[in-house]
């Protein structure tokens, strides 16, 4: 009985999956353990592992396969001892639930579904697979024999109707199979509905295309990870009810600092250990800040206030079409050297769409730099569960005044969003006032 490789859902929300590689052919032997396949989500690419262990005698959906859905069949395996041909022969490709991304646009739509009436007889059959092979993992095979259980008569519980052990455990030996109920007529296949234009999936993109001349643009479809950002900025700014901080900080005393820090750097191999940039300083003086004022580090549920005893901090990182935000988790804790480092390692792993589900998903707040590109001061949308998100600009010498005369500081502008259901005024602008005195006072970080 050949065993099934399910597309695995990498994260709690995940739906669906492109399936970008598969790092086995069929016909090879794998171990459990093994890296059989790469999968790809809206923000990363990760490894998939057998669990089983035996010979790949199909692979049902191909490499480059877009939108696979969670626990469909991806590949089959041969168990030990079992004929690898007739393993291959047990499973048909998947049906609607992954097309190919090489699929043509203007493609006929499939034959609908059997009439519901058909569905209850469906339901009740035991798991069988085409050509009245039964799909049963290779312990409850065991069991089943040791039992004297016909596993024809057994309704399978697992994924896709597989028999596994508990269904053996609940069977009584030397129940026979019920006859099959007769297999309802096909469906007579309904016209395929006429293409829409590329684009136009709904009455404003129509309306848009049209204030444009035909071939005066190029279509350049969203991906996975710029539909979530779409989705999830969208909900934030229709169901957070923002509202802004601005303070500007003088960095003098700031970069003094990191210049002492990166020469006292110690290095290996001839190469300093770390190099500080003004943004690991920022991460650690806000994480501070947050763990100054507890009552901001929170989010905001319904059913009462979440208020975090750990300060872990997004830093939004921008990646080829679109941004990511890894945690560095428990911030406050952490040495300024250990969080560049950090940054710098997730960072990297961002751009490769390397990081895992856990290193990029939760957090309690987080940071937004573009101080780097020239910006002077911007407000963040906040990113749910998150109540705050810190916007970052540049960093400039301005004019100032300083006991009563005129005089020169590189300043800095910073805007805390907050969600207001959370973080009232007052709360927010004590946050600031926290962040503000650790970045002016810098040494202050340090012990």
């Amino acid at each position: 009985m050949p065993i099934e490789i399910l597309m695995p859902a990498l994260s709690p929300t995940m739906e669906k999956g492109n399936l970008a590689k598969w790092t086995v052919k069929e016909g090879d032997t794998v171990k459990s353990g093994d890296v059989i396949a790469e999968i790809e989500t809206d923000k990363a690419t990760m490894e998939v592992e057998a669990v089983d262990e035996g010979v790949v005698a199909k692979i049902v959906v191909p490499a480059g396969t877009q939108d696979v859905a969670v626990n469909a069949v991806i590949a089959l395996l041969a168990a030990e001892g079992e004929d690898v041909a007739a393993a291959g022969a047990g499973k048909a490709p998947a049906k609607a639930e992954a097309a190919p991304a090489t699929a043509p646009a203007s493609a006929p739509a499939p034959a609908p579904a059997a009439p519901a009436a058909s569905a209850p007889a469906a339901a009740s059959a035991p798991a069988k697979a085409e050509g009245g092979r039964i799909f049963a993992s290779p312990l409850a095979r065991r069991v089943a024999k040791d039992k004297g259980v016909d596993l024809a008569a057994v309704k399978g519980s697992g994924p896709h109707g597989r028999i596994v052990l508990r269904d053996v455990e609940k069977a009584e030996p030397g129940a026979k199979p019920a006859a099959a109920a007769p297999a309802p007529a096909p469906a007579a296949a309904a016209p395929a509905p006429a293409p829409k234009p590329a684009l136009a999936t709904g009455p404003s993109d129509e309306m848009t295309l049209k204030l444009f001349e035909p071939g005066s643009y190029e279509v350049i479809p969203h991906d996975g990870m710029r539909k979530t950002i779409a989705r999830r900025l969208t909900e934030s700014k229709q169901t957070v009810p923002h509202f802004y901080l601005t303070v500007d900080i003088e960095l003098d005393a700031l970069l003094a600092l990191r210049t002492q820090l990166n020469d006292a750097a110690p290095t290996v191999d001839g190469k300093p250990t770390y190099k500080l940039s003004v943004n690991d300083l920022v991460v650690k003086a806000y994480a501070l800040a947050l763990r100054s004022v507890p009552d901001a580090n929170v989010s905001w549920t319904d059913g009462g206030m979440l208020r975090h005893k750990v300060v872990d901090v997004g830093v939004a990182v921008s990646i080829p079409g679109g941004l990511i935000t890894p945690i560095i988790r428990g911030a406050d804790k952490k040495p300024v050297s250990q969080i560049s480092n950090e940054i710098k390692d997730l960072a990297k792993r961002a751009k490769d769409r390397k990081l895992k589900p856990e290193e990029y998903q939760g957090g309690t707040t987080s940071v937004s730099n573009l101080g780097m590109f020239g910006v002077k001061d911007f407000a963040a949308v906040i990113n749910p569960p998150h109540a705050t998100i810190l916007a970052v600009g540049a960093g400039d010498q301005r004019a100032v005044v300083k006991g009563g005369q005129l005089a020169v500081a590189t300043v800095m502008s910073v805007t805390l969003s907050t969600d207001h259901r959370a973080v009232d005024g007052a709360l927010g602008a004590q946050l600031v006032q926290a962040f503000k005195g650790y970045v002016e006072k810098p040494f202050s970080m340090l012990v």
